[in-house]
């Protein structure tokens, strides 16, 4: 009975309507790293279609219960998509009580990215939820930092849009703890990813950062970005020059942001990132009165 039992998820496994589900899981999992919505830019239309990508991801999860990839296609997805098309124009000059519901939408997006980003750490190395709320992350390998730095980075992001929320506050410790593990395994991700990450970060762990720390992970982005990506020099200028009234500093990395070559072939697979990034510089310079007391 047993065989029988076994030959026959196997063959479940191996059916032909599986293995398209699987395809099409990859291929969609895949578009936003590198794909065609990275390299595309024009971001109203990538805005119109990713909803379309990320419900039809949530289908396919429906029939794929073990599909890693695509849980983390989802937390990447989903995280991505709040943050640029949602978040952004709440914060670039829409009208505040327009902006406040924008927010909170996005909010909800980054939750549900924090929840698959968790779900694919369990099927990928059966790290549970409790444990990474204990902070036992030993499980974790390189092969999950992308998992670890896409549940951590809208598990962060869900904190900052709403920090009267103080039962989730009090989970910046754990998304330390997943940026520290992540660290420890593949500081390089992504051509600096968790560099930039920690810049606007560490400031709201328990010991706090100093302005040194911050120059440090900013000056190891830029070497990791390899000049393919300019946001790192939006999130210094805004998370630490413009705090520090540096104004000469603040408006020189966003002066180089904003004249960024987007098209150029070398950073082709982060054209639309560097788009967004270049409308906040200039929006950002637009707008530095709001920033400057002089």
């Amino acid at each position: 009975m047993r065989a029988i039992l076994a030959l026959s998820f196997l063959a479940l496994a191996c059916s032909p309507k599986r293995v398209a589900l699987n395809s099409l899981a990859d291929a969609f999992s895949q578009s936003g790293e590198g794909g065609a919505f990275a390299r595309d830019n024009d971001p109203e239309l990538v805005r119109d279609a990713v909803p379309f990508a990320l419900k039809t991801m949530e289908a396919l999860a429906d029939s794929l219960d073990d599909h890693v990839v695509l849980r983390l296609g989802m937390a990447r997805g989903f995280t991505q998509y709040a943050y640029a098309f949602v978040q952004q124009p709440a914060e670039l000059g829409m009208p505040p009580q327009e902006a406040q519901k924008e927010m909170a939408r996005a909010r909800r997006f980054f939750l549900r990215a924090r929840q698959y980003g968790l779900e694919g750490l369990r099927l990928a190395r059966g790290l549970g939820e409790e444990e990474v709320r204990k902070r036992e992350l030993g499980k974790a390998q390189k092969e999950e930092v992308p998992l670890l730095y896409w549940t951590l980075a809208p598990w962060a992001a869900a904190i900052a849009a709403d920090k009267r929320d103080l039962a989730l506050v009090g989970d910046v410790p754990v998304v330390a703890a997943m940026l520290d593990r992540a660290f420890a395994l593949d500081e390089s991700y992504d051509k600096g990813a968790l560099h930039e990450f920690a810049i606007t970060f560490d400031p709201a762990r328990p010991e706090g950062t100093t302005s040194e720390k911050q120059k440090a992970h900013f000056d190891r982005a830029r070497q990791l970005s390899e000049g393919v990506k300019i946001s790192v020099l939006v999130a210094y200028a805004e998370a630490v020059l413009g705090p520090a009234q540096d104004k000469k500093g603040y408006e020189a990395l966003l002066k180089e942001a904003a004249a960024f070559d987007v098209e150029q072939p070398k950073a082709r697979n982060y054209r639309l990132a560097n788009v967004l990034a270049q409308r906040r510089a200039q929006y950002l310079l637009s707008h530095e009165e709001d920033v400057f007391s002089n």
